[in-house]
């Protein structure tokens, strides 16, 4: 029975063994096949990552615009002005808003410097032209945005590395309190690897999805995330690595990760940092409703502002501030006291046709601002002292409302508490002396006394469909600016200078001619009693004409002795009634920013306007034969601003008889500007004056004729003194050269001693 057995006992074992083999085999296989697959599949990513040239070729070279520059000698604790370099990711699309409103709202009252990083193709949006933009090579607007992130860093250590203390990586929907945020960054060593922001570990949906240890964390990106310059020195270098290695579609996450394994810091663990960098999970309601609450004024950051008009008005609700002074406005006479308005249950002023009045809502409000940033300030440090003071109300006060701002007096009924230590618990009264400054300017554009709104690229509403567009026959989608469509009508009295006059040709071709610029030349042409410039300079404006045969230039000859006033008036006869008319001089070089300003603050009927021009000084005295001086170089170096030169004017042709005209009988240069001016002041329409940068007059030897009238005469030396250079440089000169104060003395001895 056993030898009968045993050899089919052996068979069945064989097949079973054979099968088993089979089963395995084919595990390990399918192993291995995965394994490689898995492999090859990393492989092939990092040669997709290794050959893009974004990461090859240093986003330094980016064609950036407006990016901020520095001075040689801004270096780091050098400056109050380099302290922090925010980087600001966005988007093309929302360049013209979002971006724009950050750049507009605290992003001009920055420590330092900003700039907006977008995708490759971003370009300046036109409604903000001096937006800092950095469009990075081979990033695109996809999200996530974990490369634009990473190569915003690269740029920012690669141009400003040596140059700021810290580094901000900020979302286009943040708002920072840059006060704040300044102070916070003063308390903290830069010299250290310092990774500041919100700490997080995801949420309950993603906890444990995010590749992380259980004592790792990152910093959330929305309310903004701080590096110290240490902190990306050491991961810059392994920014490739970190793109290369991404184990989750966070681009904070990812950043966190890299700071952790190179720069070997968690983000900052502090409880603290909830309130300081505050995010609202409201999404876009945030900062919408009410801000009046703790968590907003306790706050540097806040996220997310979703909304542009939120941002203004959230800025505008910062910038108000509380400094403690009532002596902002000194009377120098009882008609300048201004009285105060005592405030109880009721408000009693004297200026008010209702002396005993209710207390407004405004006014109400304005006091519980007050009264809540002043127990603010109290309990700012009351942690570390152990007490607390608490208000229980406003018994009286008293408010007044001046130029300088809002002052106010309050009798405050507190409750002081000490709760280490021996618990005290006390009531007590304090006053409390308020001044708030009015926050800062505001302007609007006007055209023609209408307010000028932003046309946005977005409006499709059936109002701008049939209007302009196809219904009316207009295939130019682009409607006609109000203010660039004027034509400035340039009115030029000449008499010889032939030679300033071919600089003055050169300038109105550079700015006008070959630009497009709507304007027209009209000269009015006296001959010169000693240059022989007549026909020269006829022959010289038929060049230009036919040079520039759509372009419209005027020559006007008049016989007889030169006349300022009469050549600016036979000028005006040649307009319309509705003409913009500039009265120039052959000395005066301009831009275009000027002709703008010019377009801009003559309104017909209603305003005039004065330019106040900058004159140069003797270029030879100022800076010697060596240096030739740049025509808009501004400073008091190198010339004045003429505060009572009233030449130069733009207004309409019939604001020209309005006014009255000019005095036709006074001969030769001067005093017709002045006379003109004191009219338009009376005529009861504006008189505009403000300085131009843009308009420049050149410097050239004045010759004051004997043949001129006393006035005329002591006008002309006048303006010839002021020509020669400033109070600084002459006084260095005489300072320099003894002869001259010795000159001076005794001449002076001499006319207050004639017998001797």
């Amino acid at each position: 029975m056993g030898e009968v057995t045993h050899p089919v006992m052996r068979k069945r074992r064989g097949v079973g063994s054979a099968f088993l083999g089979l089963f395995v085999g084919l595990i390990l296989g399918f192993l291995i096949l995965s394994y490689r697959l898995i492999v090859f599949n990393q492989q092939q990513q990092v040669a997709i990552w290794t050959s893009m040239p974004g990461l090859r070729s240093s986003p330094s070279k980016a064609p950036a615009r407006n990016v901020p520059t520095l001075k040689d000698d801004e270096q780091i604790n050098s400056s109050t002005s380099n302290l922090v370099f925010v980087g600001v990711m966005t988007a093309q699309k929302y360049l013209d808003t979002r971006a724009k409103a950050v750049y507009e709202t605290w992003g001009k009252e920055l420590p330092g410097k900003i700039a907006f990083f977008s995708s490759e193709s971003s370009t300046v949006p036109e409604n903000c032209p001096d937006l800092p933009l950095v469009p990075l090579p081979r990033v695109d607007d996809t999200y996530p945005p974990q490369k634009k992130s990473f190569m915003m860093l690269q740029y920012m250590w690669s141009n400003f590395g040596d140059r700021f203390e810290w580094f901000l990586r900020a979302d286009d929907d943040v708002y920072v309190r840059t006060d704040r945020l300044e102070t916070l960054l003063r308390s903290v060593d830069s010299r250290r690897a310092m990774y500041i922001g919100q700490a997080g570990r995801g949420n309950s949906e993603e906890f444990g999805l995010l590749s992380l240890e259980y004592d790792e964390n990152f910093c959330m990106g929305g309310p903004g995330v701080v590096l110290s310059r240490e902190t990306l020195r050491r991961i810059v270098p392994h920014i490739k690595y970190c793109l290369r290695h991404l184990y989750t579609t966070h681009e904070d996450v990812e950043l966190g990760r890299c700071v952790k394994k190179y720069a070997g810091i968690p983000c900052t663990w502090s409880y603290e940092m909830q309130s300081i960098l505050y995010h609202n999970s409201s999404g876009a309601q945030a900062f919408t409703g009410n801000l009046k609450k703790k968590e907003v004024h306790r706050a540097i950051t806040l996220h997310p502002v979703k909304s542009p008009p939120h941002m203004y008005r959230l800025h505008n609700y910062m910038r108000v501030r509380v400094p403690a002074s009532l002596r902002s406005f000194k009377p120098t006479t009882s008609d300048e006291v201004i009285p105060w308005d005592f405030l109880l249950k009721l408000e009693y002023s004297l200026t008010d046709s209702n002396p005993r009045r209710r207390i407004h809502s405004d006014i109400k409000e304005g006091l519980e601002d007050i009264t809540r940033e002043v127990m603010a300030s109290i309990n700012s440090y009351s942690r570390q002292r152990g007490r607390v003071v608490e208000e229980r109300s406003a018994l009286y006060g008293y408010r007044r409302v001046n130029s300088y701002g809002a002052d106010t007096i309050l009798d405050l009924l507190l409750v002081y508490r000490k709760y280490r230590g021996r618990k005290v618990t006390l009531p007590v009264r304090r006053h409390v002396y308020l001044h708030q400054h009015f926050t800062g300017l505001e302007m609007r554009e006007t055209v023609n006394g209408i307010e000028v709104q932003l046309r946005q690229e977005s409006d499709k509403s059936i109002r701008s469909l049939l209007y302009g567009g196809f219904l009316n026959l207009n295939f130019n989608s682009q409607e006609e600016d109000p203010v660039q469509s004027k034509i400035i009508n340039f009115i030029l009295p000449l008499s010889g200078r032939f030679e300033i006059f071919q600089r003055f040709l050169q300038n109105y071709e550079d700015i006008c001619l070959t630009s497009g610029e709507k304007t027209s030349l009209l000269v009015v042409l006296y001959q010169h009693k000693s240059e022989n410039t007549f026909n020269k300079t006829i022959d010289l404006i038929e060049q230009f004409r036919y040079k520039y045969r759509s372009a419209s230039i005027e020559i006007l000859p008049v016989t007889g002795d030169f006349s300022r006033a009469r050549a600016l008036d036979l000028g005006v006869s040649k307009m319309q009634a509705d003409d913009l008319m500039l009265f120039i001089d052959v000395d005066i070089v301009f831009t275009e920013s000027a002709l703008h300003r010019i377009r801009l603050n003559t309104l017909p009927g209603r305003r005039i306007y004065f330019p106040i021009v900058f004159s140069q000084y003797d270029p030879k005295v100022v800076y010697g034969e060596a240096r030739k001086q740049d025509k808009f170089t501004i400073n008091e170096l190198s010339g004045h601003w003429r505060q009572y030169g009233f030449g130069i004017v733009s207004l309409y042709k019939s604001d020209y008889h309005t006014v009255g005209g000019l005095d036709l009988s006074i001969q030769g240069w001067g005093k017709e500007d002045v006379e003109f001016f004191e009219k338009t002041v009376k005529s009861g329409l504006d008189v505009f004056r403000a300085a131009d940068r843009h308009l420049v007059h050149v410097y050239h030897e004045i010759e004051c004729s004997r043949e001129l009238s006393n006035l005329q005469f002591s006008m002309c030396m006048g303006s010839k003194a002021d020509t020669y250079a400033g109070v600084e440089t002459l006084a260095n000169t005489i300072y320099g050269n003894p002869d001259i104060l010795r000159f001076a003395k005794e001449r002076r001895q001499r006319r207050t001693n004639p017998a001797g």
